[in-house]
């Protein structure tokens, strides 16, 4: 495999060395004709110094425009795989995951009624949402459902989600690399006890800490998603609205 890449890599150094002394010879070429037509020698001297001259500014010019425009394609391809990653994490286990969580809430039913999204929403709907969520005054015990089914689910995606940590795509968004770090954090914690039946007051309340932290993340990272796709795929959009883990009305089936 190394000797191909090297091979295929010589090629194309031979390829671009060909093409160069190609058109070197060619504008020699012109010159040539230029100067047999004319036999202005002096004109042509003149004209290579001024162009030459330009060369540095040119250069300047031409790197800058090309620089900007493949930055802000690679910004656009980077954006795309990452709402890509984004919205897999979502539809394999972060809506599923809100659900589960949002049964350990005491007092969520506030956060449900205001991320029932509409169609109709604007972005500055989607921002006060956004902000308005770390004010919620809302509690969470980990006693008051069934924490081993979460426990097990965790379990059984922890491989998923190390695969998600490990993409480096993920480190262009913060918000989202810190919700899987709240995730999985509540995953080591769970993992790590033989049983969650049983357990002590104290740890119980360390668990409801780390569960109101992902739950937060999660939707934090999930209004951000959503918005997302309301800007750039509407059909995906209209499924999101279909399986809004908030909207106790929602079906996936088209009314």
């Amino acid at each position: 495999m190394e000797q191909k890449d090297i091979s295929a890599g010589i090629k194309k150094f031979l390829w671009e060395i060909r093409l160069g002394a190609f058109l070197v010879g060619l504008s020699c070429a012109l010159f040539y004709i230029h100067f047999a037509i004319f036999r202005q020698g002096g004109f042509i001297r003149l004209y290579l110094l001024y162009d030459i001259a330009f060369i540095p500014v040119q250069i300047l010019v031409i790197s800058l425009i090309v620089e900007k425009v493949f930055a802000e394609r690679e910004k656009t391809l980077m954006l795309r795989k990452l709402n890509m990653v984004i919205s897999t994490f979502y539809n394999a286990i972060g809506t599923d995951l809100i659900r589960d969580l949002m049964t350990f809430g005491i007092g969520p039913e506030k956060i449900s009624q205001d991320l029932v999204v509409k169609q109709g929403w604007t972005p500055r709907d989607f921002y006060a949402k956004k902000k308005a969520l770390a004010e919620y005054p809302i509690i969470f015990d980990s006693r008051v459902a069934d924490l081993e089914r979460v426990r097990m689910r965790l379990i059984e995606e922890r491989g998923f989600l190390l695969r998600l940590l490990e993409n480096p795509v993920l480190l262009e968004h913060e918000e989202f690399t810190d919700m899987l770090f709240a995730v999985f954090h509540l995953a080591d914690e769970l993992s790590h006890r033989q049983s969650v039946t049983g357990l002590p007051e104290t740890d119980h309340i360390h668990i409801s800490t780390d569960m109101k932290r992902a739950y937060l993340a999660l939707v934090t990272g999930w209004i951000s998603y959503i918005f997302y796709l309301k800007q750039n795929y509407p059909y995906l959009f209209s499924l999101a609205l279909r399986t809004n883990p908030f909207d106790k009305n929602a079906s996936v089936i088209v009314k």
